[in-house]
């Protein structure tokens, strides 16, 4: 009988397991309203008309980012601190499959929650702007394609959060390199090295998807372009599920 489950029981059963869990929706939904919440933080303290009024009142779309990481993870590791795992790969033996179907569940929804909190974001900043400043509105040149492409990032770091958790198995190990590896250290070795800058998964959410005005400049830091920082930020989340995959096919559960 297990031979013949397929992409989509695998993905049925993927969902069943995490729309179950009440965290999910709790972390999503602190995701979306921090989001909104530093939106109007960073909109009424706007005062610079020359800005990309986009990007800030976007600013609140990088608080989740974290959140949604750590979520990735969790949708991981809890089949292994739970003992779930063995459950699921007895019914499941194609490993690699539970693993897709696990990323592609876990994706949408985190997807449709970054694309939730960058709208959400966007409406809220975007009213809070001081009335001396002209609000930016989706129909502008670029400011939709910031939007979406600000939201996508939420789906990528949480894969990324989904691979690590693959690879490393254990919780808090998992986080720790995520919020370690990828943000603290990251920043540190860029605050040494600023060529790594604009290639660090934060800062290109932050200062490529998020932007209307492509490439800019701080200082002598060039950060990449919208469409070139989505590919980059893509290439992270499927390097991490493809070293995932690997330990996933030649690991015990």
């Amino acid at each position: 009988m297990t031979g013949r489950y397929r992409f989509r029981h695998a993905a049925t059963m993927e969902w069943t397991k995490l729309r179950s869990l009440r965290s999910t929706w709790w972390t999503l939904a602190v995701t979306v309203a921090g989001a909104a919440a530093v939106a109007v933080a960073v909109a009424v303290n706007t005062e610079d008309a020359s800005a990309d009024l986009t990007n800030n009142v976007l600013a609140g779309i990088s608080v989740g980012l974290l959140l949604t990481g750590v979520l990735g993870v969790l949708t991981m590791t809890g089949e292994y601190t739970s003992g779930t795992i063995r459950s699921t790969l007895a019914a499941i033996p194609n490993r690699p499959l539970v693993l897709a179907a696990k990323a592609a569940v876990f994706g949408a929804v985190a997807l449709a929650a970054g694309e939730a909190a960058a709208f959400i974001a966007f409406a809220a900043g975007r009213a809070a702007l001081p009335a001396t400043l002209p609000a930016p509105a989706l129909g502008q040149p670029g400011v939709l394609r910031a939007v979406l492409l600000g939201g996508a990032g939420y789906c990528l770091i949480g894969l990324l959060g989904l691979g690590l958790g693959a690879v490393v198995r254990h919780t808090p190990a998992a986080i720790a390199l995520l919020v370690g590896g990828v943000y603290l250290v990251a920043q540190l070795v860029a605050g040494l090295t600023p060529v790594i800058m604009p290639y660090l998964p934060v800062a290109i959410v932050a200062n490529s998807l998020s932007v209307v005005r492509a490439g800019i400049a701080v200082g002598d830091v060039r950060f990449l372009s919208p469409w070139a920082g989505l590919g980059v930020l893509s290439l992270y989340a499927a390097a991490a599920l493809a070293a995932g995959g690997w330990a996933l096919a030649r690991r015990d559960a």
